[in-house]
């Protein structure tokens, strides 16, 4: 199979390099050429544009940051989707709204290509460790074709059902519930911090006798130890996130008065000029209305 990938970012690179990996052919495109050069160098074709990149696969895969991202590569006369062969396979492995999937899943079947919606749980390293989880939902002769390719970029393909936008749901869900955990982390924290206990001690008593997620297990770390950089996922990415959940669940007139809290904890940190601290810096807010300095 002949496969195309745009986005070489945190994620994309090593999603890319997995499929590099597995012995198929392999047509990139980045905005930022210099990103593809390992890709290049393990033999990697590069293509000058995204309708370049989609007129070389038999399957097109897209990792970007937005909608408004994704949009700007697969529209307009040097745009992927005006590349991509009749008949061919797009994945959007990309955090994007329900409702973009839903018009790419219309746009697809009206040009006659499939589409498979693909978003990865699971940071950068897990990308690059090949242990990211990654939802899939769409046709199931679409999804046939596909599994393979996507069985080389993680460790497990968790199908959803055939509606492609139902994945985004599924993985919007899930990031509301990874804030949300950085939410009560970080009010806990501050809360046995202020009583005369350390944040890494409650950690080790909550992550052993209570529950042991290794969820908890890395994001409590990284808050106990004020390891926000390099972002994995900077803050700025989570309020994007987090406004693309609440316009999901208002449009399924679903309230989540927490989902609206963390987006208005995430704009505060956003504007102490923490965006581009890693999200779980979430918790820096709790700390910091406790009138608390970093953990000592």
């Amino acid at each position: 199979m002949q496969v195309a990938f745009i986005g070489l970012g945190n994620m994309g690179l090593p999603l890319a390099r997995h499929v590099l990996d597995a012995g198929l052919g392999l047509t990139v495109y980045n905005r930022t050429t210099s990103k593809a050069e390992p890709l290049l160098n393990a033999g990697a074709k590069l293509a000058q544009s995204p309708r370049e990149a989609a007129q070389a696969g038999e399957c097109l895969i897209t990792m970007l940051a937005d909608d408004y991202a994704l949009d700007a590569v697969l529209e307009g006369k040097n745009g992927a989707l005006a590349g991509l062969p009749r008949g061919a396979l797009h994945i959007s492995m990309s955090t994007i709204s329900v409702d973009l999937s839903k018009r790419l899943a219309e746009r697809h079947a009206n040009a006659g290509s499939q589409y498979v919606a693909a978003p990865v749980f699971g940071r950068p390293e897990a990308a690059e460790a090949k242990k990211a989880g990654i939802l899939v939902a769409g046709a199931p002769e679409a999804i046939r074709r596909v599994r393979p390719l996507i069985e080389a970029m993680g460790n497990s393909v968790l199908e959803v059902g055939e509606e492609p936008s139902l994945a985004n749901t599924v993985k919007l869900a899930g990031n509301m519930l990874i804030a949300s955990m950085l939410e009560a982390l970080g009010e806990s924290f501050a809360f046995v911090r202020k009583s005369g206990l350390s944040a890494q001690r409650f950690l080790e008593i909550m992550n052993g006798a209570v529950f042991k997620s290794p969820v908890y297990e890395n994001y409590g770390g990284m808050i106990v130890n004020e390891r926000f950089k390099p972002p994995g996922f900077p803050l700025h990415m989570g309020l994007k996130d987090l406004r693309l959940i609440l316009s999901a669940a208002e449009h399924a007139r679903a309230p989540m008065p927490l989902a609206s809290l963390m987006h208005d904890h995430t704009l505060s940190a956003i504007a102490r000029g923490w965006g581009d601290l890693d999200w779980s810096a979430l918790a820096k807010i709790s700390a910091d209305n406790a009138g608390l300095d970093a953990e000592p």
